[in-house]
This record gives structure tokens, C-alpha cells and sequence, in this order.
């Protein structure tokens, strides 16, 4: 298992001022090499504090485009919608002049909407230049549920589609997400995650349990995936 870089902080607080500080300057150096950013962000509950801090730094937003790691199969007005917290949270301050590209659209199925995703994210500069991860108490990162019946395909460094569909009991709905090659693509890829229960849940992944996802993206990745924790 490949060793993630450990961030350890104090309070919440302090994790997300560094970790907004953080994605901030890797955006500015993408900005300033290729005149355009990509950056893919996460929902759940952990990540507004985050996207707050991230909304009032400084840097040219008018040339980052924000996407997301994945996303329920709902409306963009509903409340479990990833693309929702995103425009409230993140989408403001000076952080209102960046472009967002979601994934949800009002498909028949899920399968289709993961089809349009890509095709639209396929017309921006890929690769992504930064990832920012969540986790769940049962090891899933993006929409890698343990119990995903395309789990294997989601994971394979092969994949070469951009937006894979989900159907997972444990997800609630279907999902559309990121697949692990894509993410892996990126240049700057963060796991942030909070409280005891989600440390001791990332330590077991450390420890070699196969069956949690989260420790299949840590191990894959080609640099090690920054950890930012705080209690």
C-alpha cells in the first residue's frame, strides 16, 4: 500500500484555510503554465467549510472550471444534489466568475446522463488539475461503493471513459462519477476527511483491506494522495 501525505490539523477550521490555500496556489500554477484550471470537488456533509474558504482567495476565477468527482442522479434544486452545495457554497464571492460543468442532466436513465457528462467534460482541458476526495465510514471515495456492481470497472486504470453510472443499495440513488483514471490523471489529488471514526476507517484501508475502495485509490495513484484530517 503506497503511503499517503499526511496533513494533521488542530480544528476544521484550520484544515480548510490551509487546504482552500493549498488547491488555490495549484490552480494559479495551472492558470499561469496553460491559461486555464480544472478543478473537481466532492460533496456530503464535510467539504462546505472548505468550499468557503476556497470562494474568497484570491486568483483569476474567470479561467477555472469547477466539476465534480460525482454526483446523485437527482435535480440540481434538490437538497441531496452535489452541484447544489457546490452553487451555494463554493460558487460566490470571488469564486462566482468561474465556470461549473455538473453532471447531472435530465436523462431517461442513468447511463445516459453518465454518457452526456462525459461527452461535456470531454470538451474541456483535461487532464484535471486538481481532485479533491471524500470518504464515507464505509470506505468509499467518489461514488466507489464497496457494493457497486461496476466496482472493478470503476477502479481499472485502463477505463477509458470519463463519467461511469452507479448502482449501489448502499448510494441511495444512482450515481454518476469520475472514474478512477480520471482522477488519477490530475496533477494534485487530496483525500479530506474529518473525525475519529473516518481516521480509524482510512488506517484499516492502510492496513491492506481489500474490500474498502478508498485504499484501491491510494494505492493506485501514481503520487501519493495528500490526506487532510482534522479531529
Amino acid at each position: 500500500m503506497r503511503s499517503p501525505g499526511w496533513h494533521e490539523f488542530a480544528s476544521r477550521d484550520e484544515l480548510a484555510e490551509t487546504l482552500a490555500s493549498t488547491v488555490a496556489d495549484v490552480l494559479r500554477a495551472a492558470i499561469d503554465k496553460r491559461g486555464t484550471a480544472l478543478l473537481a470537488v466532492s460533496g456530503g456533509s464535510t467539504p462546505g467549510m472548505f468550499f468557503r474558504e476556497l470562494s474568497r482567495q484570491e486568483l483569476d476565477w474567470d479561467n477555472v472550471t469547477v466539476t465534480l468527482v460525482d454526483e446523485r442522479f437527482v435535480p440540481e434544486d434538490s437538497s441531496r444534489s452535489n452541484a447544489r452545495l457546490v452553487r451555494e457554497n463554493l460558487l460566490r464571492d470571488k469564486a462566482a466568475a468561474a465556470r461549473f460543468a455538473g453532471l447531472f442532466s435530465d436523462a431517461s436513465t442513468v447511463e445516459e446522463a453518465a454518457d452526456r457528462a462525459g461527452e461535456r467534460l470531454s470538451r474541456l482541458p483535461l487532464p484535471l488539475d486538481a481532485v479533491i476526495l471524500g470518504m464515507g465510514t464505509d470506505g468509499h471515495t467518489a461514488s466507489f461503493f464497496p457494493d457497486a456492481g461496476n466496482l472493478e470497472s470503476l477502479l481499472n486504470l485502463s477505463a477509458e471513459a470519463i463519467v461511469a453510472p452507479v448502482h449501489a443499495a448502499s448510494g441511495s440513488e444512482p450515481r454518476l462519477t469520475l472514474t478512477l483514471a480520471r482522477i488519477l490523471e490530475a496533477g494534485f489529488v487530496a483525500l479530506h476527511i474529518e473525525g475519529a471514526e473516518k481516521r480509524c476507517v482510512l488506517e484499516t484501508a492502510l492496513g491492506g483491506e481489500a474490500h474498502l475502495p478508498v485504499g484501491a485509490v491510494l494505492d493506485r495513484a501514481p503520487q501519493p494522495v495528500q490526506v487532510f484530517w482534522a479531529p
